[in-house]
Order: C-alpha cells, then structure tokens, then sequence
C-alpha cells in the first residue's frame, strides 16, 4: 500500500469483537481495513482476544498476529488506542487504569463528537438479558449459536473462493428470525436507557455481533459490529457525522469487480462524509 491508501484521515474509530484466537475471525479483513487506517483514536471495544478458546480450541495463525502488528503500527503512528476489555477477555479488566505499549485500558470511556455530542463507550455484556437466564438456556443458547456460526463461516470461505459476494447465514438468522429480532431490539433499548440514565447523548459499543444505528429516544445508540459474522466498524468523520462501515461487503465487491484477484483492495475504500 502507498500512502495514498490512507488519504481519508478519521477523527475516532470502534472496532470490536474481533476474537483472536478463535477459528472463526476473520483476521484478514481486519488486517486490510487496518492499513488503508488513518485516526486520531481507535477505540477497541472488547472481545478483541477470545480468552474464552484458552479453555479449548485455541487458534493463533499469523494473520492474528498481523493485525497486532497494524494496531501498534497506529500507536506509533499517532493514535490514541484505548482497549475496553469484554466478557471473553474479562481477565484484562483487572488491568484497567493502566498503559502496554502506547494502548490505554479502560473499563469504559466517554467519548466527545466534533459536534459537541456525549457518548459512552462500552462494550455491552452489562446490557446483556440472555446472560441473566438460568444456566441451561444460556447454555443452550451457546450451543446452537455455534452451530450457525461454523456453518455459517465455512459457507463465507466457500463463496470466497467462488468469488461470490460476502453472505452471512448467522447475520441472515439475526435478521429474519423473530426471538433474534426481539434480542436484539431488547440489548438496544438496554443499553440506551443505560446512556440516558447517566445523561449521555449516545452509546457506542458491541457485544451481540450485530452492527447498528438508530435514535432511541433521547439517545443515539451505536453497535459497531464484529469481526466474526459482520465485519464492520464504525468511524467518526472529522464533522461528527458517525457511518458504519461494511467492510466486507466493500472488499468483496471490489473483488468481484477486479475479477476475484488476490489483493482484494484496490484502492481507498473509505469515503468523507457525505457534506
């Protein structure tokens, strides 16, 4: 990549769950939206690591490493990186206060628009109503969701090599299945009010995989997705104006138009907000 790769320069960008470590991340199209990044600050929103494979099923290829690498290629370059731990790498909670290799840790943070607007930043376990069930439905729960999200992932490397646009059956079930819907629905009315309750304009975090913007209320209540099923972030332009941003329905659709070659960016793909 040449400079030119990082004409778009960002105010603040949030990026969570990514979940190194597990088979299912998709550290690749992490790594490509990282070096085509200029920012002020880099929120990193939880489940960046997924302590939780430690147990079983670890999985540490060098594409995770790499986006490592391009994280504290941002540090270096200028950006305040602020690490938000999550539930699946809760034991860096206990680390909250304290400053590794130009990256702060935080339990949560609040962050200021160019526009003058409050948001709290945070990564949601706490908004969480599926973790307040009893046991078995949880786990039952978790069982079938990684079910979806093996088929799921194993269907996105086989449209890949087809050269087809990015399809997610995880994502499509989120969207079309009712209980999701209403699980979904129930988080962002949570997590809102949680905001409003502490007099903040908006609430920016992650957690349920699922990205998302919409006013509630009082409240602007922002999800930036995942980079599991999803692979979105969300970015603050240098107005205030917030954009979710699909990077792999972008970099796909680059592919698809370059004829599925391997360098699968072409060329910027972040564009300035709309005037």
């Amino acid at each position: 990549m040449n400079d030119t790769s990082r004409s778009v320069h960002l105010r603040a960008v949030f990026i969570s769950d990514v979940h190194l470590g597990a088979r299912d991340c998709q550290a690749e199209k992490l790594t490509d939206f990282l070096r085509n990044l200029s920012c002020d600050q880099l929120f990193l929103v939880g489940d960046i690591v997924d302590g939780w494979k430690m147990k079983g099923g670890w999985c540490w290829p060098p594409s995770h490493h790499e986006v490592l690498r391009e994280l504290l290629r941002l540090a270096r370059d200028g950006a305040v990186l602020t690490y938000i731990p999550g539930n699946h790498d809760d034991r860096l909670r206990e680390f909250c206060g304290l400053h590794f290799a130009g990256v702060r840790v935080a339990r949560e943070a609040q962050h200021e628009t160019a526009d003058g607007r409050r948001f709290l930043v945070t990564h949601g376990d706490e908004f969480d109503t599926l973790s307040k069930r009893p046991f078995w439905h949880a786990l039952a729960g978790d069982l079938a969701y990684k079910a979806v999200l093996g088929l799921s992932t194993a269907i996105v490397r086989l449209r890949e090599r087809l050269r087809l646009p990015y399809w997610s059956l995880s994502l499509h079930i989120k969207t079309k299945l009712g209980g999701a819907r209403r699980f979904v629905e129930a988080f962002e009315d949570a997590a809102a009010e949680g905001a409003r309750r502490r007099g903040f304009d908006g609430v920016i975090c992650g957690h349920i995989h699922s990205s998302g913007m919409r006013q509630i209320g009082s409240v602007l209540y922002a999800n930036d997705g995942d980079w599991v099923e999803s692979c979105t972030v969300l970015v603050e332009h240098g107005d205030g104006h917030l954009e979710i941003v699909d990077w792999a329905a972008r970099t796909s659709s680059s592919m698809i138009q370059r004829g599925g070659r391997a360098n699968r960016v072409a060329k910027p793909l972040l564009e300035p907000a709309p005037a």
